[in-house]
């Protein structure tokens, strides 16, 4: 490299003792132009890396026009040598140019198949979606061949050692450009000794490439640098800067004819693409995320960049703050041995400076007292990092990302890197549209949040979400460009697609909650339309069961999100008569796995069928014809035989009692009758008996106790609080015949399995005691079953002093005083007794 020929600078991107060696030689040759390895098409763009809202780590984005799936990314962290190329030049006003091969070849190549990959191999994504075809062989790890040389057997090591752990550019009088001269002698000899087909690997730290890089890649992508690199030369002179690869250092200074070069670039497929720039996150550089470029450590990487001076002693400061944070006993001089213990390993490592893997020992042994749980949340928190970057409002983007952005500031979503949860008040009008958003990306596959099971109050009015913003989101959102500009109405017309598209009535159904979830009004005309399709020529009954519990908590909805879901209650009560109607002769003939799933079908209608009496009596109450009847309506809670629960009951009676369905059908339909109080105990315990006879196959029988107690908990008390069930399955198991024994006992052990803890120990206890001669649970007058035949009056006292201090002293008693003329504490003795127990 001398004055009158450009500097080549080889790096290793996403290098910070390759940034700083960059910025020496750039203040040091003073370029007039600087070329970075990239694509072309991203010169418009470039200068928004001077923004004051752009913030590292970003990427370039390059999706096809007409098919926004087909994008790759060029990820910058603020340690990136291009990134400080390209901020430096900006700075200085001097022109920057990306020189690599055009997204628009890379993006067709991608697509067909083969070629080069989208984006150079070492910074291919690495997502299934960008991963062409695999490499036929291994290659070479340029990094691997220097490392042997110099005696190392680690390559990661062995460049930390070299450059990374630099400093600065090279020590004062120094001539900047050397550390690059040697790079570039060393690639030269590595190409000619293992020939051109290696890829970036060594210059990036990959051991490999990323998949679809080959020799004719590396072709095509070098001869389109050489060629825009004689462009410059023509408009700048020789005084230009070249910022790419150290692998492809040796390729710019070969001697070829521009014919050449422009024959290995004829014939190449070209796309229409698009780019911009969107946030990238730290993770997202770590090489564990499948990023082909990726670094084992950005956070510890940005902070060599970052820390002017005693990195470790810095390093080991920030550790123990963050490990404070989270309640962790470390003081100053935690960090002070950590410096000690991590220099002496480095010392008897042969390491100039402490690196990440002294560092780490030190912190776990010293900090960590050894442990490996609070050195995870180094790992992540720190070595690794959550840092989300930003890009300015100028940046060109997709109507629908600038509405999407839009609503984000709107509703104080900011989108960050790190997991968050966040609970929503459906009653609150901002946690409301939030809840919309989410849903409608959601819908466009754009999964922004994850909804999770709500713990706690708030019932229906309550969502808990868990957010995370992934770069590959923006990708998501430009395949969902082609739906509409705006959110909800590019929701809506994909809603309306996938509802005439779909086949299935589950898959209709389920639209239709997430419709009202999203509060998309003008797609629900079309969406009922193709239900009510659907539903008429759907004869499955398990199908239409399947169907049928999306469709009642969409007709809940209109509750909590103030939705009218009057036509949608009316399909759902249709949808559950035919249901009625066909599930006893669709329970008949099943086999095992079969009987099963109609029992989880059993369990969804059964919870359907309250949810849509819940709503009757509001829906009589607000039809004019009845309002001034005076007769109530009825308790969707009690016991009647009219109306949807009567109907219902009556065919989980049918079920019940039918010969012939499958046990742990009949099992499940008497357990559902008797929880609603329409089946008397005396009637459970006779199905009980009878499914238990001695003319019952065993296997048989076991199904039944599955169906009628193999709900988990409640299962257990019910067992638990009728001792009369439970000497039937009691006598039962002890009859079953030893050579039958063997295969009722895995379903069995499924049962009771799933109970807790504390109901398996008691049922243990209840039967070691064992029940009344007659089967039946002994019970004194007025006594609960299972407990003793009497009351116990010493054990009722001793809870009076407790209920006294809880209620306070009776009307007109003396607070030091035993009794008094108002409410008599001692009349509650028997309740208290059988509450004592329980208790016990």
């Amino acid at each position: 490299m001398s004055g009158t020929a450009p500097a080549l600078l080889g790096v290793r991107h996403h290098g910070p003792g390759s940034a700083r060696s960059v910025l020496a030689a750039l203040d040091q040759c003073a370029p007039s132009a600087v070329l970075i390895e990239g694509p072309p098409e991203a010169d418009a763009i470039v200068h928004l890396a001077a923004d004051p809202g752009m913030r590292p780590p970003v990427a370039l984005l390059a999706h096809a026009t007409d098919d926004p799936g087909r994008a790759a990314f060029w990820p910058f962290a603020d340690f990136s040598p291009e990134w400080v190329a390209i901020r430096w030049a900006l700075a200085h006003d001097v022109p920057v140019r990306f020189i690599d091969l055009p997204a628009a070849h890379s993006l067709a190549l991608n697509r067909a198949g083969g070629g080069p990959s989208p984006v150079p191999a070492d910074d291919a994504p690495g997502s299934p979606d960008d991963l062409p075809v695999p490499c036929p062989a291994p290659r070479l790890d340029p990094l691997a061949a220097l490392a042997a040389a110099a005696g190392y057997d680690d390559a990661e090591l062995w460049w930390e050692d070299a450059v990374e752990h630099r400093r600065d550019g090279g020590p004062s009088g120094c001539d900047a450009l050397a550390p690059f001269q040697a790079i570039a002698e060393a690639m030269g000899e590595l190409r000619a000794t293992f020939g051109d087909s290696g890829c970036d690997g060594g210059s990036d730290g990959d051991s490999g490439c990323d998949g679809g890089c080959d020799g004719g890649s590396d072709a095509a992508r070098e001869a389109h640098m050489r060629l825009k690199l004689r462009e410059a030369r023509r408009e700048f002179g020789d005084r230009i800067a070249v910022v790419c690869g150290a692998w492809h250092v040796p390729a710019l200074t070969e001697k070829r004819t521009v014919a050449a070069d422009r024959q290995a670039l004829k014939g190449l497929p070209k796309v229409k693409p698009q780019l911009s720039w969107v946030p990238w996150t730290s993770r997202r550089l770590s090489r564990h995320s499948g990023y082909g470029a990726g670094i084992a450590s950005p956070g510890w990487y940005s902070h060599l960049f970052h820390a002017p001076d005693r990195p470790v002693e810095r390093w080991m400061t920030t550790v123990a703050r963050l490990l404070r944070e989270e309640d962790h006993p470390v003081s100053s001089a935690h960090v002070i041995e950590a410096v000690r213990l991590a220099g002496t390993l480095a010392a008897m490592r042969g390491r100039p400076l402490a690196g990440l893997t002294e560092t780490t020992d030190a912190v776990r042994a010293v900090m960590c007292d050894g442990s490996d749980v609070p050195l995870a949340l180094v790992r992540d928190r720190l070595v690794v990092g959550d840092v989300l970057g930003e890009v300015p409002e100028s940046a060109p983007a997709t109507p629908l990302q600038r509405d999407l952005s839009r609503l984000q500031r709107t509703l104080r979503l900011k989108p960050e890197g790190r997991e968050r949860e966040w609970e929503l008040d459906l009653r609150k009008d901002t946690d409301a549209a939030r809840s919309r958003l989410l849903h409608r990306l959601r819908l466009l596959g754009v999964d922004w949040g994850e909804p999770l099971r709500s713990c706690g109050g708030l019932g229906t009015f309550r969502e808990t979400w868990r957010l995370q913003w992934e770069p590959e989101l923006s990708v998501r959102v430009a395949e969902a460009g082609v739906w509409g500009t705006t959110v909800v109405g590019a929701a809506t017309a994909k809603a309306e697609s996938e509802a005439v598209a779909s086949s299935a009535l589950a898959e209709v159904t389920t639209l239709a909650e997430r419709c009202l979830l999203a509060d998309l009004p003008d797609a629900l005309p079309v969406v009922m339309r193709v239900l009510a399709d659907r539903a008429a020529l759907d004869a499955d009954v398990a199908h239409l069961a399947q169907a049928l519990p999306a469709l009642v908590r969409s007709v809940r909805y209109g509750d909590v999100r103030r939705t009218d879901t009057a036509a949608l209650g009316d399909v759902a009560t249709g949808l559950a008569e035919r249901v009625f109607v066909g599930l006893p002769a669709a329970c008949a003939g099943l086999d095992t796995d079969a009987a099963e799933e109609m029992r989880g079908h059993l369990d969804a209608v059964h919870r359907s069928v309250a949810l849509l009496a819940e709503a009757a009596p509001a829906d009589r109450t607000d039809d004019p014809t009845t309002a001034n009847d005076p007769t109530p309506a009825n308790d969707p809670t009690e016991p009647d035989s009219s109306g949807l629960r009567g109907r219902w009951a009556g065919v989980l009676g049918v079920l019940a009692e039918r010969e012939g369905l499958p046990g742990v059908i009949r099992g499940r339909a008497a357990r559902l009758l008797l929880d609603d109080g329409r089946l008397a105990e005396d009637r459970a315990a006779r199905l009980m008996g009878l499914a238990l006879s001695v003319g019952t196959a065993p296997a048989e029988a076991a199904a039944w106790i599955e169906g009628f107690v193999g709900s988990g908990g409640s299962g257990g008390m019910l067992l638990i609080h009728d001792e009369r069930l439970l000497a039937l399955v009691d006598d039962w198991l002890v009859g079953v015949p030893a050579e039958a024994f063997t295969d009722v006992l895995p379903l069995l052990r499924r049962t009771f399995s799933a109970y807790d803890a504390s109901v398996r120990r008691t049922l243990g206890e209840l039967v070691r005691r064992g029940g009344t001669s007659d089967g039946t649970a002994a019970r004194g007058a007025g006594g609960a079953p299972g407990f003793g035949p009497d009351l116990d009056p010493e054990r009722a006292a001793a809870v009076l002093p407790t209920m006294r201090l809880l209620l306070g002293p009776a009307t007109g008693e003396d607070p030091g005083g035993d009794t008094g003329t108002g409410r008599d504490i001692d009349a509650w003795t028997p309740a208290m007794a059988r509450a004592g127990g329980a208790g016990q």
